[in-house]
């Protein structure tokens, strides 16, 4: 079973014996939307303020990184790449609307980048 961000904090809001409601109020979220999180159905990652009240709350302050990286949070250096790609290339967005539309696409051009890879070493 791989881990995810919602199964993480789930099993440390249950660990710290907090309800939903409890933890959403000390993070100042919607009970509503931390069920989201936690089922992983949010539709889009959390803040990083949400992430690291969480990981306050849920003593995961070690864990943060890792929390942010299971949430699908970029790091800035990662954004600042992202930006320079779409500068340059102005399809990159196309490129990523047809790679989240079509999964099996995704996985062909990311096994193609693999090979690629391990063929340059």
């Amino acid at each position: 079973m791989s881990q995810t961000f919602g199964k993480v904090i789930r099993k440390a809001r249950k660990e710290k014996e907090y309800s939903q409601r409890e933890l959403a109020k000390l993070v100042g979220v919607d009970y509503t939307y931390l069920s989201k999180l936690e089922n992983d159905r949010a539709g889009y990652p959390p803040s990083e303020d949400v992430i690291q009240a969480l990981a306050y709350h849920l003593d995961l302050s070690e864990q943060e990184e890792d929390l942010k990286h299971l949430a699908g949070r970029i790091k800035p250096d990662d954004a600042k790449v992202f930006e320079e790609l779409v500068r340059k290339y102005k399809e990159v967005p196309a490129l990523l609307r047809q790679m989240r539309d079509e999964p099996e696409f995704a996985k062909k051009i990311l096994r193609q980048t693999k090979q690629s890879e391990s063929e340059e070493k």
